[in-house]
């Protein structure tokens, strides 16, 4: 077999979804990283494309992928230079596409969810769980108790606290570069281009009750970083609070 083929990577054993554009790797925060990519899935009947996005956090020389992204040569190169990949972590039963790519290049830890469908032949690790071992020393683990698919948020003492969510916390405020124009038309019309959104397509899917809202108000927390839509920063718990009061009351 080609070491390319068909828009997927042969790697160890296995092939891989091959890197789609994507921007580049920012500092956030000291230590965290954020970059926006391109998904291509095909679901209800119809193509699609829309941006996610994979924040990298640093301890040390030590680096956590939190929805990976697949990223370009030149992106791996940069990748590369801050660090080396040893802890992989899924927090979507819908994300994970990219996990198995970056297993196989670095050997890592694979942290993922109790339920969630496999991606590849690799099980997890580790599961994530509030009472488990995190992946990195200082964060919290946060599950959705009442949804019917596995999700789980990450929470950092960062700055006042900080967000990693997937498909449940979005804030897409417009649709990106990353997005063809079917795609944001129809996402447009179905809600997801919303600022401190809760997302619409995991919403339908997991059916989550008013529990978990108020508990993610609990928390302590300034920023999101969202799988999906731009960094929320600053007032992401005011915010969201006011999407949890329109949408579940509390």
């Amino acid at each position: 077999m080609d070491a390319k083929s068909h828009g997927r990577l042969y790697l160890g054993g296995m092939t891989h979804p091959a890197a789609l554009p994507h921007g580049p790797l920012e500092e956030i925060f000291p230590d965290t990283f954020f970059v926006t990519g391109t998904s291509r899935p095909n679901f209800m009947g119809a193509d699609w494309q829309f941006s996610r996005n994979m924040t990298v956090l640093r301890r040390g020389d030590s680096l956590t992928l939190v929805n990976t992204v697949r990223l370009d040569e030149a992106g791996l190169a940069a990748l590369d230079a801050l660090g080396r990949v040893t802890q992989v972590v899924r927090l979507g039963a819908f994300h994970g596409m990219d996990d198995a790519f970056y297993l196989a290049r670095t050997g890592a830890r694979y942290f993922s969810l109790a339920g969630a469908p496999p991606q590849g032949d690799r099980a997890p690790d580790a599961l994530l769980s509030p009472d488990a071992e995190p992946p990195v020393p200082d964060a919290r683990v946060f599950l959705f108790e009442t949804s019917k698919v596995p999700e789980a948020l990450l929470w950092l003492p960062v700055d006042d606290g900080v967000l990693i969510s997937c498909d449940s916390l979005q804030n897409w405020v417009d649709a990106d570069g990353f997005f063809d124009a079917p795609s944001a038309e129809r996402m447009r019309a179905f809600g997801f281009i919303r600022p401190a959104n809760v997302g619409p397509g995991w919403r339908s899917a997991a059916q989550p009750e008013a529990a978990d809202f108020r508990r993610i108000l609990e928390l302590p927390f300034r920023h999101l970083l969202p799988a999906h839509g731009v960094p929320l920063l600053g007032d992401a718990r005011a915010q969201l609070a006011e999407t949890f009061a329109r949408e579940f009351g509390v």
